[in-house]
């Protein structure tokens, strides 16, 4: 087999890693080395800035001793193997650079014999790029879960991030869909690069030129839809992986069926996208908007609304809180408005520091009036004309999609009805909307 076949294989068992975002490392070019890194951002679609850029996503091999259900790679599954040299991944690496087909490296792979010997497989590849080849870019590593702690500390200082998969919410369903990996065995190596990181961190301060351990962190996985654990428990899990580990990023993966299996949802079930979609909106809250998970979800309700997004739900279940006034609201409240984002909440305060601010000024400083008019007053007074009612508080909140989705396809005549509302989990914040909402 020669190697472009060996890539065609390998890239395609690689696609269904979805862990692979911006780099967050800034490392300049070199004398007599090849390529950088820019704080901006790598990715394999597009950076933080805009750019559209790519990596070389690729596992070392698609062999696998392990027979996780899930995973298309799986030992059971009768597909075409292969497997990459060091050699050869350092020289596809380098070949593809230089035709400026790609601006870095995703590294990852399925367990060859035991996960020292495929985490040392790794290590070569990466000495080879960085020692021979003296290639500065960027470079994303997947750690083995198993493998030895020099091992893992040797691959961490020879990439720009590293990150371990967890793909699955719970020990049990680890224990049915998983069997040869365990809780403990990710964690550990999770633990691992975060204390490297931190020790990194001083180890820097002290000397100038201590090498840098893994100086974009570390991230992880979670497969959504092939077990069923709820939209709480993954969300718990989330928040308790960001605070304990200080991951960058949780990434969510709509789970694909790909093999056949009585354990899991059948083949020709559609991808859980949408649910997806608001898991990824809710990791947005806990990062940036200051929410926690036990108030976007309870043991109550479990999972999140299709048809709002988290935060216009958890707005509507609340309205004991709102309106807020705008020229007095703390910022942190200004973040829990629907239709105010991060941006849009620091100009607010920035602005009203030189006097009122009214209607037409939150829209030219980005506010989303459709959303944010029925939780909001400016001094101390609602949207001119506004009328809230059950259906034209729903009709501003879901999204057009969604909307869609939800409108009768015999009733012409009948612009809204009640499946609407029908269709939206029972809690005290919905008997709101019945009853109708005060401007």
């Amino acid at each position: 087999m020669d190697v472009m076949e060996k890539l065609e294989i390998l890239t395609a068992s690689a696609k269904y890693d979805v862990a692979c975002t911006s780099s967050g490392s800034d490392r300049k070019g070199q004398a007599g080395a090849l390529g950088n890194t820019s704080a901006m951002g790598i990715c394999h679609s597009f950076a933080a800035d805009g750019r559209c850029i790519s990596l070389l996503k690729v596992l070392m091999t698609n062999g696998c001793v392990y027979d996780c259900a899930y995973c298309i790679n799986r030992k059971s599954n009768p597909i075409r193997r292969a497997a990459f040299t060091p050699e050869e991944i350092a020289d596809i690496t380098m070949q593809f650079y230089r035709r400026n087909y790609i601006e870095g490296l995703f590294l990852s792979s399925g367990i060859m014999r035991n996960p020292d010997y495929t985490t040392e497989q790794l290590i070569s590849a990466l000495e080879l790029l960085r020692n021979v080849y003296h290639f500065n870019g960027y470079i994303h590593v997947k750690a083995i879960p198993g493998a030895d702690d020099t091992l893992l500390s040797r691959l961490g200082l020879l990439a720009d991030r590293m990150s371990v998969n967890i793909e699955l919410p719970s020990q049990e369903s680890l224990g049915r869909l998983a069997p040869d990996k365990s809780k403990v065995s990710i964690l550990k190596p999770m633990g691992l690069i975060t204390n490297r990181i931190k020790e990194n961190r001083s180890d820097i301060v002290r000397y100038n030129h201590a090498p840098r351990f893994a100086p974009a962190g570390q991230s992880t996985q979670m497969i959504v839809g092939a077990t069923p654990d709820t939209d709480y428990q993954i969300l718990n899990l989330t928040e308790g992986l960001y605070h304990k580990y200080a991951l960058k990023r949780v990434f969510f993966s709509a789970y694909t069926p790909v093999v056949e299996d009585s354990l899991l949802p059948a083949l020709d079930t559609k991808p859980p996208l949408l649910r997806e979609h608001r898991l990824y909106q809710a990791d947005w809250l806990l990062r940036f908007y200051g929410f926690k998970a036990n108030e976007l979800l309870d043991e109550a309700v479990p999972n999140f609304n299709p048809l709002l997004d988290p935060k216009c739900s958890w707005a509507v279940n609340h309205r004991e809180q709102f309106p807020v006034e705008i020229n007095r609201a703390p910022y942190e409240m200004l973040l829990r408005v629907p239709g105010i984002g991060v941006r849009s909440a620091q100009r607010i305060v920035k602005a009203r520091r030189a006097g009122s601010l009214d209607f037409h000024a939150l829209k030219k400083l980005g506010v989303v009036l459709k959303r944010a008019q029925f939780f909001i007053t400016c001094k101390d007074k609602p949207l001119e004309g506004l009328k809230v009612s059950e259906h034209t508080l729903l009709r501003s909140l879901m999204s057009g999609e969604q909307l869609a989705l939800q409108q009768p396809q015999v009733e012409q005549l009948t612009l809204f009805d009640d499946f609407n509302l029908s269709a939206l989990p029972a809690a005290d914040g919905w008997d709101l909307l019945k009853k109708g909402a005060k401007a």
